[in-house]
């Protein structure tokens, strides 16, 4: 049976044709919207403050579907399984040991069965990651740089997912021992995970493998871990964004950790990513809150808030918010203790990640989320700045009173962020850095190396190390290790049984930073280094260069700290941080707030009126200043509206 038929008259092929070009032009805006992704800061849920490695599918699922009700009216649309979704939770298991993961015949991670039911048949995260589109989320994984240990031992074959066989090259197939570079065996994993020898074809091959599996499953966000910082690792990063971008569909690309991060080495990343850790771990302590501030600052100066990133725009990465119900670092345990930063420090956090456009990822357990958690992850002044501000950078021109506790008046003080005395530690940056070429051979026979006492950072004596002559293993052994040719192995000359690593061997959080580590001497690319005539010396484990840097001696977290952003309304941001322990008075002049801002007229003799977020009070006109008191540890935010009228 066929349907009546229609006359198509001069009025009906005008609304046709209509009808066809918008949708022609909504499928275009569709496609540019989606090619531009990360237009914003991302925002979402992690299981890693508060489950760590051990979650299973049905916590999974039941936080995604309370994340969907509650908080993704507030935008946060990404749920991410954090590390070791492949690992058995059996006796023994924790999570560092070795041979407790799921691998398939290609060496590739599987959800350990027993905790991701759904996973059965090789059907990996699959009916997850439908489950939470039908929530209207999306979803995410951690994985670790490389290949696994495991797979390594077992010496799998290498999948050639463009011809769904094994890989074949010069005539042979390739195996996994063929790909991984045990030398250079992630830091604080070493039994875990180690580095893929990027140069070869079969190590690209793996690597692709890898990644389009986790596209036929779903995923759209992929948190790639052990490759950044003191970890760094661009050839695998390079390339992995090569291949994200070859898929037929956008995966939001985030690599850490963060420790030691400097705005050059983010420079040499951000165009290849869409979020990058900028400090190690964050945890529910008020040293690791106030420890992202000169680095935020940094990174803002650069001008590295929303730069060009993968198919989009790149934020760095500030961390997960450790709010609400967690766990603790490294637990075998789920959720079972509330966050320990009291409500000032909370609010500092969230006011400073939303200043400085980090992404939000919320961390805390969702099936427990407290009314004053909720409503601080949910502030809709905090993510109107977070997502559409402009302008975000520090404020340098305060003026700070501590309150006093007796009848006297506190003394002011101008705030500018930085401390008097000195001293200095060793450390890691970018070998395209100007202060890295500044190493230089002082004696050959002693093999004595030291930071060029000429260069800018003048000390009080040499820092020299020594080159160590009887190595663990034979020197046979040592010419037959072609990865160790022509590479240093040093030292302190107080301690000749310990030699310097680059990488702390434990995961370093937020507060901390790589001042390199002396352990016992072994074939390790971590403890390798090598003087080039540039006057570089490179660690063979990350590419990164030592430096000697300056640390301050006094503690970065008390002083007060303000950062200023513009509205896409015209309106001022301006947020007062109070990092010291007592109540302190904080206030800026409208005129070094008009300074600090590219339209600087807009605010040039304006009477400006002013609300303060967390008090609620609202405050003006005033052509003069803002002030108020700020609590310990607690922040103050203004929203300025300014006129000339």
């Amino acid at each position: 049976m066929t349907g009546p038929s229609v006359e198509i008259t001069g009025s009906n092929r005008f609304i046709v044709f209509f009808i066809v070009v918008l949708n022609l032009c909504l499928s275009i805006e569709a496609r540019s919207s989606e090619q531009q992704h990360a237009s914003f800061p991302p925002r979402g849920w992690n299981s890693y403050d508060s489950f760590c490695w051990t979650i299973s599918e049905a916590e999974f699922l039941q936080s995604a579907e309370i994340i969907s009700k509650r908080l993704l009216p507030h935008g946060y649309q990404y749920v991410v399984v954090d590390y070791l979704w492949y690992r058995k939770k059996v006796e023994g298991a924790y999570v560092d040991s070795l041979g407790f993961d799921v691998i398939d015949k290609w060496g590739r991670m599987h959800p350990d069965p027993a905790r991701w039911p759904s996973s059965k048949g090789g059907k990996g995260f699959t009916e997850v990651a439908e489950k939470v589109h039908r929530m209207g989320l999306k979803f995410g994984i951690h994985v670790m740089g490389g290949i696994s240990t495991q797979a390594y031992n077992a010496n799998t074959l290498v999948l050639d997912s463009a011809k769904g066989g094994a890989y074949e090259e010069s005539g042979r197939q390739w195996r996994s021992k063929d790909i991984g570079i045990k030398e250079k065996a992630c830091v604080w994993m070493p039994h875990g995970f180690m580095s893929v020898n990027t140069k070869l074809g079969a190590g690209k091959a793996f690597l692709r493998s890898l990644y389009r599996q986790y596209a036929e499953w779903g995923v759209d966000f992929i948190k790639h871990d052990c490759v950044f910082g003191t970890d760094f690792n661009i050839e695998e990063i390079t390339y992995v964004s090569e291949v994200l971008k070859e898929l037929d569909r956008p995966v939001l690309y985030s690599i850490s950790p963060g420790t030691s991060v400097t705005p050059r080495l983010a420079k040499e990343v951000s165009q290849l990513v869409n979020m990058y850790r900028i400090t190690g771990d964050d945890w529910d302590t008020w040293k690791d809150v106030a420890a992202h501030f000169d680095i935020s600052r940094d990174l803002s100066a650069s001008s590295m808030i929303g730069a060009q990133g993968l198919q989009g725009k790149s934020w760095p990465d500030l961390d997960m918010l450790p709010l609400g119900w967690l766990t603790d670092p490294g637990s075998n345990f789920g959720p079972h203790r509330a966050c320990n930063l009291n409500l000032e420090e909370q609010k500092t956090q969230m006011t400073l990640w939303s200043m400085a456009k980090s992404p939000l990822m919320f961390g805390g357990d969702v099936r427990k989320l407290d009314d004053a958690t909720y409503n601080l992850i949910t502030n809709p002044t905090l993510l109107e700045i977070n997502s559409y501000s402009s302008n975000n950078k520090e404020f340098p021109y305060l003026i700070a009173r501590r309150v006093s506790r007796n009848k006297h008046k506190g003394h002011p003080h101008h705030s500018t962020g930085k401390n008097i005395s000195t001293k200095h530690a060793f450390g890691l940056t970018s070998c395209r850095e100007a202060k890295a070429n500044t190493w230089s051979i002082v004696n050959k026979n002693s093999g004595q190396i030291c930071w060029n006492q000429y260069s800018s950072e003048k000390l009080e004596k040499p820092f020299c190390l020594y080159n160590r002559k009887a190595l663990l293993s034979s020197d046979e052994e040592l010419k037959r290790n072609q990865f160790y040719q022509g590479k240093l192995h040093l030292q302190t000359k107080d301690k000749e049984e310990s030699c310097l690593g680059a990488s702390s061997q434990q995961k370093l959080t937020s507060k901390d930073y790589s001042r390199g580590a002396l352990s016992p001497c072994k074939l390790d690319a971590n403890q390798m280094w090598e003087l080039h005539g540039n006057g570089t010396l490179e660690n063979s484990y990350s590419g990164l260069c030592a430096v000697l840097n300056p640390v301050k001696a006094e503690a970065s977290s008390s002083g007060t700290r303000s950062w200023i952003a513009t509205g896409r309304k015209g309106e001022v941001y301006i947020a007062f941080f109070n990092l010291n322990q007592v109540k302190t008075t904080i206030s800026a002049k409208i005129s070094d707030i008009a300074k600090a801002l590219p339209n600087k007229r807009n605010l040039e003799g304006a009477s400006c009126k002013s609300h303060e977020l967390w008090s609620g009070k609202d405050f003006g006109p005033t052509k003069d200043s803002v002030s108020i008191q700020v609590e310990p540890h607690g922040p103050a935010l203004f929203v300025l509206h300014c006129s000339h009228a």
